[in-house]
């Protein structure tokens, strides 16, 4: 068994804009607290969780990584996570895992956009918060007017917890003391700031407060903790791992002050629709949470998860979800950067992982309980990933390992996508971006030795209809011997915009055997899926089939298929049909200089501004609605334009009409199938 007690981890994600410092900030606790002997380094590519060979090249984590230390009796689960937008999908999922987001912000860049972007998502998904300011000693920070804006931006919840000293170089706590000098606020001042926002949690607190009484570390560890787990307090702390200052300081706070597993803000089970709060309860039975898939080049597929309930050792039976099988526990591992390390038992609160079970896969609920019903846990909402390239293997017979890589990558990164369109062969990977794609084709290179052909794939337009209709055909085919026959009559009506398909049987009389409207629907969602006007999927749009005809020795399931599809191409082409386009918003940040260039190529793009941002450092977010389809080569002039200080992020937003000429065109470029 561990030699600490679930009230002895914490569990901390550090988040935020890439350039921070948050590996070398984790480096630099991990030697602090004797876990590593000499400090790595991202330039030399030495450090715990930066381990892999493109992270190296790139020196930027590409990837999330766990790490962990004992301090003073604490053990403590650091997971470093990538900063760059376009891995937001390993981030988010190393969120689920932690009871506690550190949000690092670099001392001289201040607040940028991705800062602002996480914790606004740590906040929604109730994470108790601790802003980490880093890189204090750097030349000309203004860590005063930097507090100020965070405070303007997030909140005056947000209050620092310690402040630095002696030119920087040590920190000092204001949350237990109230004497000393700093070197922005007076510490006397911040204590008592701090004091004033814990107690308002607790009234009884509050009142000995105001009557001068002293509170012990105790009853301010309790109320700190509730702050924290409310929203109504955001630590601020001060370091740089450069020099060490801050480092002690951190530690102690995650010690007295972060909450534990058995506190802070857990996410509920969902059982049968129901919430199942899970108990921080060794003799419980186990509920774990899968929040990362790594294929590990030594042990295989490696499952790493957060242990909510429960003991697992090895030898512990456990299911995966509604599985009727369980798989057996072999070895249980700890994971320490890139390397794993076999431990005894992993404990609620514990991030452990188990090897080698094909089954196991991202988001699963690993359980021991013997019923029959899934355990769940609420979905992330993951950015969705619209930036495509279509691929094709460069050396003939790789069909196969491609495929085979593609799963690998998609199990490990919740937003990589891999789509297979039956009608032109192609195959499409999605990801949030160009360097997210670019790191990935890298890596199935150099990591699973398949290269790869890339070129734009195609735009995912949608089709659908402006106004109600009807429609209908009569299949009857005659081959000597038993024929066909169907007939169909139905309307079709327009849906609001996100609101699906839906079919409705209005047969009366057995005009069409109940057994039959089966068929009916088949065909109409073959065209659903192939589209009616261009080649591409139909979508919200309501079908009603009211009447038709049968034959009782000639009509078929295939008749009423072909029926089907027939009546419902002949009611679209009355409808108003009409072609979507996918609609992406953008933020495209560049130096106010060139704001003006980047509007007007946006505009050119036919682009929607909605508005602008300005930010440290001489920088400006432009903010747009966009027809993804405008986005191809975007990546390349946006370089050129802001001669490579531009950067763009795009989610999907809606679908809207294409405009007339070009849905001309997509109709001209269609060729319809043959009919049957």
């Amino acid at each position: 068994m561990p030699t600490y007690q679930t009230e002895d981890i914490r569990n901390i994600a550090l988040i935020g804009h890439a350039g921070c410092g948050k590996t070398t900030l984790i480096e630099a606790l991990l030697a602090k607290a004797g876990a590593i002997g000499e400090t790595g380094s991202v330039e030399r590519g030495s450090t715990v969780t930066d381990f892999d060979p493109l992270e190296h090249k790139y020196q930027h984590s590409l990837d999330s990584a766990i790490a962990s230390l004992d301090f003073e009796g604490m053990h403590l689960n650091l997971i470093d996570t990538a900063g760059f937008p376009d891995f937001r999908g390993p981030t988010l999922s190393a969120m689920a895992a932690a009871e506690t987001c550190a949000i690092v912000i670099n001392a001289n860049s201040g607040i940028e956009l991705s800062t602002r972007r996480l914790i606004r998502r740590a906040k929604r998904r109730r994470l108790c918060r601790m802003i980490i300011i880093n890189k204090i000693d750097q030349e000309n920070v203004d860590l005063k007017g930097l507090v100020r804006e965070i405070r303007e931006e997030f909140g005056p919840e947000c209050l620092p917890i310690n402040l630095p000293a002696e030119n920087l170089s040590t920190v000092r706590d204001c949350f237990f003391h109230d004497e000393g000098e700093t070197d922005i606020f007076s510490l006397a001042e911040a204590h008592e700031a701090i004091l004033d926002q814990v107690v308002e949690v607790n009234d009884s607190l509050m009142e000995k407060y105001l009557e001068g009484e002293s509170l012990t570390r105790e009853e301010l560890h309790d109320a700190c903790e509730k702050a924290l787990r409310e929203g109504h307090l955001v630590p601020i702390l001060f370091t740089s791992a450069a020099t060490g200052a801050g480092l002690g300081e951190l530690l102690k706070f995650c010690k007295r002050l972060a909450p534990n597993p058995a506190e802070g803000n857990p996410p509920p089970f969902l059982k049968e629709g129901e919430e199942v709060k899970a108990k921080p309860d060794p003799d419980a039975h186990v509920l774990a949470h899968v929040f990362k898939i790594s294929n590990d080049p030594f042990v295989g597929k490696l499952g790493i998860f957060r242990i909510y309930q429960g003991t697992v050792k090895p030898d512990t039976q456990l299911y995966i979800g509604d599985a009727r099988k369980p798989f057996k526990v072999g070895h249980l591992f700890r994971v320490q950067g890139g390397k794993h390390e076999e431990v005894e038992a992993g404990i609620p609160g514990d991030i452990c992982a188990v090897a080698k079970v094909d089954e196991i896969h991202y988001d699963a609920v690993l359980h021991d309980s013997h019923d029959e019903d899934e355990y769940l846990m609420k979905r992330i909402d993951f950015p969705q990933p619209m930036y495509g390239l279509a691929v094709n293997t460069r050396t003939r017979g790789q069909e196969q390992k491609l495929s085979q890589t593609l799963q690998k990558i998609s199990e490990e990164d919740p937003c990589f996508v891999v789509e297979h369109n039956q009608e032109l062969n192609e195959t499409v990977m999605r990801g949030l971006g160009e360097l997210h794609m670019r790191v990935l084709l890298e890596r199935m290179k150099e990591k699973y030795h398949v290269e790869v052909d890339t070129r734009p794939p195609r735009i995912a337009y949608r089709e659908t209809i402006t106004r109600p209709a009807e429609g209908h055909y009569r299949h009857k085919k005659q081959t000597g011997g038993a024929g066909q026959f169907g007939e169909v009559f139905l309307r079709v009506r327009p849906r609001k915009r996100g609101d699906g398909f839906e079919f409705l049987n209005k047969v009366v009389g057995g005009s069409i055997p109940t057994s039959l409207i089966p068929a009916v629907e088949k065909g109409i969602r073959q065209i659903l899926d192939e589209g009616a006007v261009a080649g591409y999927a139909l979508q919200d749009l309501e079908v009603e089939v009211y009447d038709g005809k049968y034959h009782p020795v000639d009509s078929k399931e295939i008749a009423f298929v072909i029926a089907a599809r027939h009546a419902f191409l002949d009611a679209i082409q009355n409808a108003g049909p009409q072609i979507l386009e996918p609609i992406v918003s953008v933020d495209v940040t560049v130096p106010d200089a060139v704001m003006g260039d980047i509007t007007g190529n946006l505009a050119g793009r036919r682009a929607r501004i909605s508005g602008t941002e300005s930010l440290r450092g001489g920088l400006v977010t432009v903010k747009a609605d966009i027809p993804l389809s405008s986005l191809s080569d975007y990546h390349t002039e946006l370089k050129s334009l802001t001669q490579g200080q531009g950067t763009f992020t795009m989610e999907f937003s809606h679908y809207d009409p294409v405009p007339h000429n070009v849905q001309q065109e997509l109709q001209a470029e269609y060729k319809p199938r043959e009919s049957e």
